[in-house]
């Protein structure tokens, strides 16, 4: 991780400012939160705008708190510019992916960051495939894009089965954008680490055989 980058305070910022602002407003929230018939009444913003809302301080803790840990192998690789596009391509995407899976759910809302920052830690995953990850449950180095692979896997899990409050979906759609975008962004990985965007594409491939076949 490299030193705090301008733009990730930024937009660290945004979500905590925007974040309470909801906390103490209910009708802000209300009116900007990811909504599937609100979003199919015409209020396209809700795709974007719930992507800086969140349930709680825990939950914008969470999301930042891993924003900032991969933001920087990011930015380093792809610029700043780069970062903000992967972002926001990441938060929209998570947020269509959702559309797609509870289209039929008028009713069904989510908020909060994680298919942005799913989709920065996809990227970072991508780019960066050799960094270990130590997690606090488990004291021994895990290659990240053995994480990253197995994260997805239990998305489409959660998907299935519905585990948990967790928006699964806009986390998967996250690391599709994320993951999408930073190929575009950096195509000399076609050649540096094709075996490695095999890997990482396996999940996002079964997830839509898996719907393809009535399974999802």
């Amino acid at each position: 991780m490299s030193n705090l980058d301008l733009v990730t305070i930024i937009i660290i910022a945004a979500n905590i400012i925007i974040s309470y602002k909801g906390f103490g407003d209910y009708a802000f929230f209300e009116r900007y939160k990811f909504n599937v018939g609100g979003v199919q009444r015409g209020e396209k913003i809700r795709m974007f705008s719930s992507g800086f809302l969140h349930i709680d301080t825990q939950h914008l803790l969470f999301n930042m708190l891993t924003l900032y840990f991969f933001a920087g192998t990011v930015i380093d690789y792809v610029a700043p510019i780069g970062f903000i596009i992967i972002y926001i391509v990441s938060l929209v995407a998570g947020s269509l992916l959702s559309l797609y899976f509870h289209k039929n759910e008028y009713h069904y809302s989510a908020v909060g960051a994680s298919g942005a920052v799913t989709g920065i830690l996809y990227a970072a995953i991508l780019l960066q495939p050799g960094m270990k990850l130590i997690f606090f449950f488990i004291p021994i180095p895990i290659p990240a894009y053995l994480f990253g692979i197995g994260y997805l896997l239990y998305s489409i899990y959660g998907m299935k089965t519905r585990i948990g409050n967790i928006g699964h979906d806009a986390h998967f759609g996250g690391a599709i954008g994320g993951f999408v975008t930073a190929l575009i962004l950096a195509p000399y990985l076609f050649q540096t680490n094709l075996l490695m965007i095999g890997l990482l594409a396996i999940p996002i491939v079964l997830l839509f055989v898996l719907k393809k076949m009535g399974k999802m």
